[in-house]
């Protein structure tokens, strides 16, 4: 039987690389209009603005400037400074105290895949991102990419966690490796942002059925639970959150001991639901010029997704 969101989720991806379609989207005033809640700019600014508004009703964030893949070093440096930037205007604008605005860093955004010495290249970017963090009293977390650069992320993780204990890891359910993961990174100190996925990945080494994604999830969940280091909870989904509270309570979790996340512009009245109830709620917030293929990714992660930007797109129309 054919699984009808993994034929979806497919199909997004390919559209992820379509100049074509991105154009589309860019030039049509109502889609650009809707791209806009769920990407709230391209500018520092327009990202600060996005966390000050969150911030005032109690949500935290993590910020991540978009772009992926580069193999230019400018560009890899330019990642770096935006970055820095972005830290300086947070801490400025009172965002940074006790990590409510933090920052989400792709390695191959600054310099991972570049010919040579990528590996520190990215490692040495990402130590001056970690050290602006610090001097801005919050942190980062280290966002994972496709299966090939798990091993290398991981890697860089432990390296700056030499110098910046704080620093976060993200781990995908998907992938079959992931609960071992898990176990070795549920130790004290630890911060592990869990989601389900997004790249299209070989069955080789992901589940592909939406159903064992969603079972791995709930066991990775379990051992970050009761291990001794700070879950973050990554989904929207209603089943997923529910179950993350029942094994929170189960393990005797304070509410300052894990956190939900949720995507910027994705229920955003849940988000609002679970800050008042007096649970810790970050909203991941992109920005930048190379938001297409992460609004393409987001969709493929979850059908519902897709279904929240069409609601959206036949609104605004």
């Amino acid at each position: 039987m054919v699984d009808a969101s993994a034929v979806l989720r497919q199909g997004l991806l390919q559209l992820s690389k379509s100049g074509q379609v991105r154009t589309l989207i860019e030039k049509a005033p109502v889609s650009r209009d809707v791209v806009r809640r769920f990407v709230p700019g391209e500018r520092t600014a327009d990202a600060v603005r996005a966390a000050t508004d969150l911030d005032r009703t109690g949500r935290r964030s993590t910020i991540d400037f978009l772009g992926e893949d580069t193999t230019d070093l400018d560009q890899a440096r330019a990642t770096r400074d935006a970055y820095v930037q972005l830290l300086e205007a947070l801490s400025e604008a009172g965002l940074t105290q006790e990590g409510r605005s933090e920052v989400s860093v792709k390695l191959s955004a600054v310099g991972q895949y570049l010919p040579g010495d990528g590996h520190k290249i990215a490692l040495d970017h990402a130590r001056e991102i970690c050290q602006a963090a610090t001097n801005a009293g919050t942190t980062v977390t280290l966002d994972m990419e496709d299966h090939t650069t798990t091993d290398a992320t991981l890697e860089t993780l432990l390296e700056l966690r030499q110098d910046f204990p704080s620093v976060g890891a993200v781990l995908q359910a998907y992938l079959h490796r992931t609960e071992a993961d898990c176990r070795d990174l549920a130790g004290a100190g630890s911060r592990v942002r869990l989601c389900k996925g997004a790249y299209k990945e070989p069955e080789s080494v992901a589940f592909q059925d939406s159903a064992e994604v969603d079972k791995s999830y709930v066991r990775c969940l379990k051992v970050l639970m009761a291990g001794e280091g700070y879950p973050m909870v990554a989904s929207h989904d209603p089943r997923l959150v529910e179950i993350a509270g029942a094994l929170a309570a189960r393990h005797h979790r304070s509410a300052d001991s894990f956190e939900y996340q949720m995507l910027y512009g994705i229920r955003p009245e849940e988000q609002k639901r679970l800050a008042d109830r007096g649970d810790q709620m970050r909203v991941y917030i992109p920005y930048g010029q190379e938001w297409y293929g992460y609004l393409m990714r987001r969709m493929a992660e979850r059908p519902a997704n897709t279904v929240f930007f069409l609601r959206a797109l036949a609104t605004k129309g």
